[in-house]
């Protein structure tokens, strides 16, 4: 997931994709636990894209607080 796809997303659907790779994320440890994992990267790729996600919700909030504060 590039970082132009997750911005053009609203937030619910930002929500949506966070709780969906937390879930995928949790998947994958249990199979690296049992040594079923295919491909090892999909942790790494996994934990970014929940990174990337959070880092764009978390741009949204300080955007929406600042333009409050210069309204008031």
């Amino acid at each position: 997931m590039k970082i132009s796809d997750t911005r053009n997303m609203n937030d619910q659907e930002i929500d949506l994709e966070i709780e969906r790779l937390r879930d995928q994320l949790f998947h994958l440890r249990a199979q690296a636990v049992t040594e079923k994992l295919q491909d090892p990267t999909q942790l790494r790729k996994a934990r970014r894209d929940i990174a990337r996600l959070l880092t764009v919700k978390r741009e949204r909030e300080l955007n929406q607080g600042a333009g409050k504060a210069a309204e008031a």
